[in-house]
Parts: structure tokens; sequence; C-alpha cells
């Protein structure tokens, strides 16, 4: 069940929301689950942003980029510098804003793991919602590598119980996995949708087609399958709504213009 104030809860309900934003919300109020926002505009930025996600899952899947494990990993140099462990770093000099659009434009140049697709999609969404000017204002020292090793997108974890919903990113494992290809050691996917699913490298599959990929990569003579874990990882939606009005980063406090006073947010508070 969806909670706002009564006022925003009578006009969410006059609403005509794009498809897949009125299929969140009609899954939402099914649920048992109580998700509570404060105002319809945080819950709108939500759907607007879970949107971005899976459309930036597609494009990302059709952009030519390919898969490549850490080692082999590889970028376009005008944009991207390239470390040890296999991550791309923004060059200096380069805005944040052109050097993930040009993973969509130049795809055939990269070369990146499945984990690390995750944040590309993540980033290339956040973008199109929040702009390129709060965007390049706010990821000044953008880094490449997973969603554990991110803080600017305050990733949160959850259980399966809360959904999952279009934009989440779920994890299939494969327990026996064959040493001599760690990467199939399991699959992150973005949700599309119901029983869709976009993983860099496998493409757009269902889970029975995930779970099938992965059980023909186990170490010989395994008959235990692959399996969805019980996780659920998704950014701080409402850290990344303040982000819209994003002006200033120095160090962890950014600032931000709401109406025309100015006014410090550090990103910890999670403050709305």
């Amino acid at each position: 069940m969806i909670l706002l104030p009564p006022q925003d809860k009578r006009q969410l309900a006059q609403m005509t929301l794009p498809p897949l934003q009125r299929e969140i919300v009609q899954a939402q109020e099914r649920s048992p689950i109580p998700y509570r926002y404060g105002s319809l505009d945080e819950l709108l930025f939500e759907l607007a942003l879970r949107n971005s996600i899976v459309d930036s899952a597609l494009a990302l899947n059709g952009s030519g980029a390919q898969f490549a494990v850490y080692r082999k990993s590889r970028c376009n140099e005008m944009y991207w510098n390239r470390t040890e462990e296999g991550g791309f770093r923004l060059k200096n000099g380069v805005a944040p804003s052109d050097a993930i659009t040009d993973i969509y434009r130049n795809g055939p140049l990269y070369g990146f793991e499945c984990s690390m697709a995750m944040m590309i999609v993540m980033y290339k969404a956040v973008l199109d919602q929040i702009g390129s000017r709060a965007f390049n204002t706010y990821f000044t020292n953008l880094y490449l590598y997973d969603w554990q090793y991110d803080s600017d997108l305050g990733f949160r974890q959850g259980s399966l119980r809360l959904g999952p919903y279009p934009g989440d990113i779920l994890y299939f494992k494969n327990p026996d996995h064959n040493p001599e290809t760690p990467e199939w050691q399991g699959e992150n996917v973005i949700v599309l949708g119901e029983d869709r699913y976009y993983g860099h490298g496998i493409g757009i599959r269902s889970s029975a087609e995930i779970i099938d990929a992965l059980n023909r990569r186990r170490k010989p003579g395994s008959r235990r399958s692959a399996y969805l874990m019980d996780l659920i990882i998704y950014p701080n939606y409402d850290h990344i709504r303040s982000l819209r009005g994003v002006y200033a980063r120095i160090g962890s406090t950014v600032y931000r213009r709401r109406g025309s006073q100015n006014e410090a947010y550090h990103p910890d508070s999670h403050q709305a």
C-alpha cells in the first residue's frame, strides 16, 4: 500500500502515468508492505528514476558494449583512465555527463563486467533525471567499478519481500560455478518488468533462462542449481532527488538551491 498525505493520494489517483510507472504504483498498492512517501513529488521522482533505469538498461543492451572480466576491461581513453583493478576513472578535464554518454554512443570501444554495467545504468539514469549541470557538479570524481565501491548513490539493500520492482538490482548466484570461469559465479541484473531482466553479457532474459545459462557453467558433475538471492539493491531515491538543485560540492558537503535560498546538505543525513 502507498501511504501519502490525503491530498496527494487523491491527486495520484487522478493522474495518467506512463505504463511502467502505473504498473509500479498498482503493484505497490496491492502489496501488504506499506510504502510511505512524504509527498507526491517524492513518489513521482522515484517512479521517474525507476523508469529511466529501465530505459538505460535497454539502451546499454543495444549499445554494442561487450562483456569483459576486470583484468581485460577496456574503455575509450579520451574519457576514462583504466585502473589496475579494471575500473574506469574519469579523466581530468572531462565532464562526467560526457563520459557516461560516450559509453552509450561508442559502446564497441568498451568491455566490462556485469557489476560495472549496473553502475553505468544507474549513472545514466540519474543523469537523465537530474540533468547534466547538477550531475557534473556532484559526480566530479566519477569512478566506475561496482555498487559496493560506490557511495555517491547511497545504495541500500532489502529483501525480495519488498518487491522487486522495475529498476531494482537483483543477483542470481551460481554456487558451483566452474573455478576456471569465475565470471560465471553469478549475474547482476536490472529488473525490467515481470520476469524480465537485463544482465550485461547475458542480455534480456527470464529468470529461468538466466538460471539455465548459469547452470551450464557449473563445475563438472555439479547438480546444485543457480538461484535468485533474497537481495534487492537500490539507490537512495531521496538523496538523488535532492541533487536536482546542486550547484557546488566541497568534500562531502553539497550546496543546492531551494527556492531563492542556498542550502548546505550532507549526503549522509539523507534529508529530503
